[in-house]
């Protein structure tokens, strides 16, 4: 039986991109609304960010709240959510990467809701409105700039949420590739796996004849090898130009139209994040080749397909793929297995089970059919030494 596309797709965010963008915030937020400049740990202000934006919202009253970290936590955006209501702040600007467009996205609801912010995370209060959001973005990789999902942690108990609040999607989004100027090679690095990631989670699945869908993600993780490949250009413009671009479409929502997904990578990769702090795309790239070892039978497919295309394998097998991916992770100095961090827990396997099982992703299901003991078994393959193998 053909697999059925259904879908219902609407982007709203509105995308300025280029050199002369920041120049387009003025007529973006309506002069007479009171903005919240939310940031992270001050790099905008070492970098001239800071300035730009602040020239362009000059006539503007901006409220600042600084300090957002990486990983966006509760304790953190509930300040800001304060700040928010005290200054009666009617719009939120969002400078920075991924993180920080999660964070705004947060407190533009929270704002507007008087029961416990930690109900948005976890899916028990579903937000209906938000306050406007905007973002100038700094570091591409998550695509959080203009899509409806964010990710925020509970310091207090180690739990990392990936949540959806489509009133709080951003209104629009400011690309300027210039701003990657300052940006250290870490942040790069991460930043093309984290996008490619994205990709391989709306593509490894298994064929369903979405040449549309299958070409788009494939151009994508195309452009990012590339770009991995060409690393050393890293400070040149047309590079830049390409990495925005590519980490923002990896995740725009097109990609994933209609056909089957699989975040199982995310769900399991962010409990490394939450218990020892690793960064988000060195977990992805530390679980993502374990996982596709364990459910190769049912992504064979695929990955085959993506061997070809991707990676201008000559009939490859979906091992060689496999092999292929954590070549591309290493080339990008990136650890493919928790021993390769400077995490020394022999008891890290089971605490990360037992997180998945605390937040109910210990068996995903899906269609390579994760139960625990397939979960259980990726958990402690990439994070117990051993030898790997590939079919």
């Amino acid at each position: 039986m053909p697999h059925i596309f259904e879908f219902s797709y609407h982007n709203p965010t509105q995308i300025h991109f280029g050199p002369n963008s920041f120049a387009k915030l003025a007529e973006l937020i309506p002069r007479d609304a009171k903005v919240l400049l939310l940031y992270g740990g001050g790099s905008i202000k070492q970098n001239g960010v800071h300035a730009q934006v602040l020239a362009a919202l000059a006539g503007h009253t901006v409220v600042e709240f600084g300090g957002v970290e990486p990983n966006p936590t509760l304790e953190t955006l509930t300040a800001t959510v304060n700040r928010i209501k005290e200054q009666k702040i009617e719009f939120i600007l969002g400078v920075g990467g991924g993180s920080v467009a999660d964070g705004a996205k947060y407190v533009a609801c929270a704002a507007l809701y008087d029961g416990d912010g930690w109900d948005i995370v976890s899916g028990k209060h579903v937000p209906t409105k938000a306050l406007p959001v905007g973002v100038v973005l700094t570091l591409p990789a998550t695509g959080s700039e203009s899509n409806a999902g964010a990710v925020v942690t509970r310091k207090a108990t180690h739990e990392k949420r990936v949540f959806f609040v489509p009133p709080a999607r951003p209104r629009f989004a400011i690309l300027n590739p210039d701003v990657m100027a300052s940006l250290p090679d870490r942040q790069l690095e991460n930043g093309l796996v984290d996008a490619f990631v994205h990709v391989c989670e709306q593509y490894l699945t298994y064929p369903v004849g979405a040449l549309v869908q299958d070409g788009y993600a494939e151009a994508v993780m195309k452009a990012l090898k590339t770009l991995a490949d060409n690393f050393a250009q890293r400070h040149e413009t047309t590079w830049r130009q390409n990495m925005m671009w590519s980490a923002n479409q990896a995740l725009c929502g097109i990609i994933g139209l209609g056909v089957p997904v699989d975040w199982a990578t995310h769900r399991m990769a962010v409990e490394l994040t939450a218990l020892y702090g690793i960064d988000h795309g060195r977990t992805l790239a530390i679980i993502q080749p374990w996982l596709l070892r364990e459910t190769i039978e049912a992504k064979r497919a695929k990955l085959e397909q993506m061997g070809r295309n991707v990676f201008g394998l000559s009939q490859p097998s979906a091992g060689e793929t496999i092999a292929a991916i954590e070549a591309f992770y290493r080339s990008l100095n990136m650890p493919v297995h928790l021993s390769d961090t400077d995490v020394s827990d022999p008891d890290a396997a089971a605490r990360v089970m037992q997180a998945l099982r605390d937040h109910g992703n210990a068996a995903l299901g899906g269609h390579a059919e994760l139960d625990e003991a397939k979960t259980e078994r990726i958990i402690r393959a990439a994070c117990t030494k051993q030898e790997q193998t590939n079919n």
